[in-house]
């Protein structure tokens, strides 16, 4: 399923999460790289089948192959992290913030891309996460690459369609409509 085949197969009640979609993707702000590999990063975040087929055959057409594989790593360090850091922080125990993580995260330092790409790419993930240490972490190392508050508000966007996108075309599948 393409990108405007996704958004087509969106029922009526999801028309402004069509709107959103084309805003976003087609007129909105960030350059094509950070754009698809936030797209492709967060399809792969979503865990919906339906978004990951639309998103990956365009976003490989559009990213260079060091892009989509950082993009690629930015979920899967991202889908780890999230989880870890999210679920320590809301541990009672402060405790279990000075003890060592003990993750390997050698991806962490995104071979081939701008960091700036590879950082915005995690806040997105990291939106679909919920993991509020790990927005914080990868904003303030996207500001510091320079980006504004508007390219870190962009990257929330994508992820929020992308997540809303995944939600309902399984909620369609399920029921047997899509």
């Amino acid at each position: 399923m393409a990108l405007d085949a996704l958004k087509s197969a969106l029922p009526g009640y999801a028309g402004d999460l069509r709107r959103n979609l084309t805003s976003v993707v087609d007129d909105g702000p960030l350059p094509e790289r950070q754009l698809w590999g936030a797209l492709l990063a967060c399809a792969i975040a979503v865990r919906s089948a339906a978004v990951l087929r639309a998103v990956a055959p365009e976003a490989r057409r559009r990213l260079t192959p060091e892009a989509y594989e950082a993009a690629g790593a930015a979920a899967a360090a991202m889908a780890a992290n999230n989880v870890f850091f999210r679920a320590r922080h809301l541990l009672s125990d402060p405790g279990y913030g000075h003890l060592r993580t003990g993750l390997r995260t050698n991806v962490l330092g995104a071979r081939g891309v701008p960091k700036a790409d590879y950082e915005l790419w995690c806040v997105a993930v990291s939106a679909v996460g919920g993991c509020g240490a790990c927005l914080d972490e990868h904003e303030a190392a996207l500001r510091r690459t320079g980006a504004d508050r508007e390219t870190v508000q962009e990257a929330l966007k994508v992820a929020a369609l992308v997540h809303a996108a995944g939600t309902v075309l399984d909620a369609q599948e399920a029921l047997g409509a899509g």
